[in-house]
């Protein structure tokens, strides 16, 4: 039986600073291993936009005294375009359907690997991450960054912050409130998680740095994260 799963893989590991050669590296590896030990198993990775976003949307809000809202998430998803295609053509052997840059555009999903990004404003690849999952029947999204798990308050500035293990949507969308920021800096998107709310998902918020935690959550193994559902 056919298991497809969902990565929203975080701009701030593929490319935190500049481009994360030894973590990309690492992860192709791990990925192939994978593919080879489930061959039932097809993969959806949605790539965000990192360090390139952030540096050309600050370029663009230091330069124009009223940046447009619509066009900062316009400058954050072409960094998604340029991550993406970075990781499609890691994985060129295992995916051969071009980047998808809209989730409701025909896919035929022909390989083992599909590879997307930023689609339009108005919410993070998270969000698309989660259009895709319906859309291919996956029932949870795995959600990697730079943190290993959600806590009740940001934990750079609230040392009381506490880290969480399980919490159901209606909370955690308390937390992260219904209005997309373009740059802001969420554990999950508001829109993504209104759109996992309404379809039954399950997003598992995890530090993709830990390859080897990232491949037991893929094969249902125990492992460190914060499970939303």
């Amino acid at each position: 039986m056919q298991h497809i799963t969902v990565l929203s893989l975080g701009g701030s590991i593929i490319a935190p600073e500049k481009v994360d050669h030894e973590f990309l590296k690492r992860f192709k590896s791990a990925m192939e291993t994978h593919l080879a030990d489930h061959p039932t198993d097809k993969i959806i990775i949605v790539t965000g936009g990192g360090a390139p976003a952030r540096i050309y949307q600050q370029a663009y809000k230091s330069v124009c005294a009223r940046p447009e809202e619509q066009l900062l998430d316009w400058i954050g998803i072409a960094a998604t375009h340029l991550n993406g295609t970075l990781v499609k053509a890691l994985f060129a052997d295992h995916c051969s359907d071009p980047l998808v840059t809209d989730p409701t555009a025909p896919i035929a999903f022909k390989g083992r690997i599909l590879v997307a990004a930023g689609w339009k404003p108005g919410f993070s690849s998270d969000t698309d991450a989660v259009f895709l999952a319906k859309r291919f029947g996956a029932k949870t999204v795995i959600n990697l960054s730079n943190i290993a798990k959600v806590y009740t308050a940001d934990p750079k500035q609230d040392p009381d912050a506490k880290p969480i293990d399980t919490i159901g949507w209606a909370d955690f969308r308390k937390m992260v409130g219904d209005t997309w920021i373009p740059g802001k800096n969420v554990p999950f998107d508001p829109i993504a998680s209104r759109e996992a709310q309404q379809g039954g998902l399950q997003v598992i918020c995890a530090d993709g740095r830990n390859i080897d935690n990232t491949f037991a959550i893929l094969r249902n193994e125990q492992f460190e994260g914060t499970v939303i559902g």
